[in-house]
């Protein structure tokens, strides 16, 4: 009996345990190993460029995958309380917009990276990686103006999202701020779109991003992300998002999956060497408990697989 018993903990542990390494498929990131700066940035280019991009008109399907909040509605930046209940939710199906007159009508299809910067290009127009759910409204007001840090709002949104004249480093024209909990959110989007698409970048028309493909964004629009993107760490939101992506476009966000690759890239470690053995990345450290972790830190497979060859 014991030997039964046994036997079924360890069938249930193998299975477990190997469950764990459904996160970032194993040498996806491996031609980003050993370089840093631009040449990691281009690395990266090459792992993720060309995503299998579904048509526009067949996101407002995929959101119901992507960006499901736990009541089973829309889970909308621009009007969720992270804190508390927002003024609004959405319904995936019934609430999609057509014509809307005020916040709250109706939710539609956000390019983060807004269209008047990079017209003409096809995989940008529906990278789900830059889509997201937002209330209509709230989106025309933010318009195609970069993100930035408001000082005195023009106008705010019911959760505190702000249109305004910027404060941030010496850029001084109207920004959109989002709030403080999806500022990293917004950071992780541009650093993907400047690598995903290295290759156009210098064709896009804008103040925030643009100009060479390294950086590929404008001074104080990097230190600003740079910012956001270490004040807002990455989030479960972000991680299931990304997995989610993946199994419809074939890409991943090498900056969600590895926080640490923007510093490796623009930050305090671009003159160091990536090696990806030496990071956790986020699926291990916010979607395993501390009871998952350790068992992946004792290497249980092996431990068990010697168990059942003994």
């Amino acid at each position: 009996m014991k030997y039964i018993i046994n036997s079924i903990l360890v069938v249930f542990l193998l299975f477990y345990v190997s469950a764990l390494h459904a996160q970032v498929p194993e040498g996806f990131y491996l031609s980003a190993e050993g370089k840093s700066g631009a040449e990691l940035k281009t690395a990266l280019f090459n792992t993720i460029k060309k995503p299998k991009v579904i048509a526009y008109s067949k996101l407002w399907e995929a959101f119901a995958n992507t960006d499901i909040s736990k009541n089973n509605k829309v889970w909308d930046m621009y009007s969720d309380n992270p804190y508390g209940v927002a003024d609004y939710y959405y319904d995936f199906r019934n609430n999609r917009c057509g014509t809307f007159k005020k916040e709250g009508d109706c939710f539609n299809r956000e390019h983060m990276l807004p269209r008047s910067w990079f017209r003409g290009n096809k995989l940008l127009e529906s990278d789900l990686f830059h889509l997201f759910p937002t209330d209509g409204y709230v989106n025309n007001r933010r318009s195609n103006h970069p993100f930035g840090e408001v000082g005195i709002a023009s106008w705010e949104s019911t959760n505190g999202s702000k249109v305004g004249q910027n404060t941030f480093g010496n850029y001084t024209k109207t920004v959109f701020e989002p709030i403080d909990e999806y500022k990293g959110d917004v950071a992780r989007t541009y650093f993907y779109l400047v690598t995903a698409y290295e290759d156009v970048v210098a064709s896009w028309q804008s103040d925030q991003v643009g100009g060479d493909p390294y950086p590929g964004f404008s001074d104080w629009s990097l230190e600003l992300l740079l910012k956001w993107h270490r004040e807002d760490p990455v989030s479960i939101k972000e991680v299931r998002r990304n997995e989610e992506v993946y199994k419809i476009q074939g890409n991943r966000n090498p900056y969600i999956d590895y926080p640490d690759l923007a510093e490796y890239v623009w930050g305090v470690l671009y003159d160091e060497a990536f090696n990806v053995n030496r990071l956790s990345d986020s699926f291990y450290l916010i979607e395993y408990s501390p009871f998952e972790r350790w068992l992946y830190k004792q290497q249980w497979i092996n431990n068990l697989k010697e168990y059942f060859y003994k």
